[in-house]
């Protein structure tokens, strides 16, 4: 019996445990060459911006290293999901994935002739982040082909564990390459760790039916009609945006703390990048538990309050030893948030159109997300650092205030609307 015809056959279990999606070998394989390909993308990412603190003091450049992975999923992202609904979506992956292991090669290229500069480095970033725009949707939409639907939400959390595990290991091991040698071996690491992703991809060969063809721009608008006219998703949706642009204060600003009040290194942002990811892990562990035992809302409050806590602290730090349990604290919350609202949204979205369901979801979050980061460095140019950090805590407590009156999460008795296609 092939694992297709076991997924159909398992549909109708019941969930099973936290690891119940390792039992699949393809879901196994994949999670494993994600891990080192997203291990790879960390390490760049510190490079990066670690990089960008040493071509520039603008607070808001810094801040645009961050922006420019996110916004190509804003600009991209309808189209990327359309894409993943219209076209075989392991092919799909493979073609994204080739293209980010080309610009990664040329971005390592670049930092050894030692002729990067601020704007060419938010060019290679940029060009990354629209590699992942359009891989993401088609990725996160192949999961309901490698688990049943009772797995699914586990699988989900597994993938937020391997990407939260690799932001524990790859800051740490960024900041300790870039300090023993420089940011172009770690560019080079990222290189490097593509190519198990792109083996296994080749090598996964799914039973699926042809998707059905249509225009982009017409199933971009199916697409978009039914996220509109579902008023479920819209508040889903709504949380996301508000959520990102949130937290996008403590992710664009750390390099600039470190650099600046903490007085720190490389070392010291590899640290704190590192407790961000164990406690992403360790929420991780328990989030499934927490959303059935107290409902989606309860967790998302809490996260948000934990940024809100995390954002706080770091305004106000002056040494590791203050900025670590911050750190912390917003990978807790980061990881109970975010994939709770990814959760959902994905429960929520029908068969057909999941592509263009999640790659709008990721569009308006991560476009919250970069729209934030531009907003928070240039506040923190304009005042300071912690000023920027401050306001960005007090929009999360507003919005969670508001939002959880206006737009409260699905709740499990609502039903699920069917696609007008």
């Amino acid at each position: 019996m092939g694992e297709t015809e076991s997924l159909v056959r398992a549909g109708a279990q019941t969930p099973g445990g936290a690891l119940a999606p390792f039992r699949y070998a393809t879901f196994r394989a994949i999670w494993i060459a994600n891990l080192s390909s997203n291990m790879g993308a960390t390490m760049q990412s510190v490079g990066a911006a670690w990089l960008m603190t040493d071509l520039t003091r603008s607070h808001q450049m810094i801040a645009l290293v961050q922006a420019s992975t996110t916004i190509p999923i804003m600009l991209f992202g309808l189209f990327a999901g359309s894409i993943a609904d219209n076209f075989d979506r392991r092919r799909v992956m493979l073609t994204s994935q080739f293209g980010m292991l080309a610009v990664s090669c040329a971005l390592a290229l670049l930092t050894w002739l030692k002729l990067v500069t601020p704007w060419s480095l938010l060019a290679m970033t940029l060009l990354l982040g629209i590699g992942t725009s359009l891989n993401s949707p088609a990725w996160q939409a192949s999961v309901r082909q490698q688990v049943p639907p009772a797995d699914l939400p586990q699988a989900i959390a597994l993938n937020s564990i391997s990407f939260n595990l690799a932001r524990t290991v790859g800051p740490a091991l960024g900041g300790l390459v870039i300090s023993l040698w420089n940011v172009g071996l770690a560019f080079a690491i990222n290189a490097v760790s593509r190519p198990p992703l792109i083996g296994v991809l080749l090598g996964w060969k799914p039973e699926a039916a042809p998707p059905r063809r249509r225009p982009i721009l017409p199933a971009i608008a199916v697409g978009l009609r039914f996220c509109a006219g579902n008023s479920p998703i819209r508040r889903v949706l709504v949380r996301g945006a508000a959520m990102g642009f949130g937290v996008a204060g403590y992710q664009a600003l750390v390099p600039a703390v470190v650099r600046g009040p903490l007085h720190g290194s490389e070392i010291a942002y590899g640290l704190l990048l590192g407790l961000f990811g164990i406690g992403s892990i360790i929420a991780a562990l328990f989030v499934g538990q927490a959303r059935r035992r107290f409902g989606t809302e309860a967790v998302i409050t809490t996260s948000v309050l934990a940024f809100v806590v995390a954002q706080t602290v770091l305004a106000g730090a002056h040494s590791l030893a203050q900025a670590a349990p911050a750190t912390f604290i917003a990978g807790a919350g980061w990881v109970t948030g975010l994939t709770s609202i990814n959760v959902v949204m994905q429960m929520r979205s029908p068969e057909e159109i999941i592509g263009r369901c999640l790659s709008i979801y990721q569009a308006v979050t991560f476009g919250g997300m970069a729209i934030g980061s531009w907003v928070w460095g240039a506040l923190a140019d304009w005042a300071s650092l912690g000023f920027a950090l401050h306001v960005a805590s007090a929009f999360l407590l507003a919005t969670l205030v508001v939002l959880r009156l206006v737009a409260p999460m699905p709740g499990t008795d609502e039903t699920r609307d069917a696609v007008a296609d």
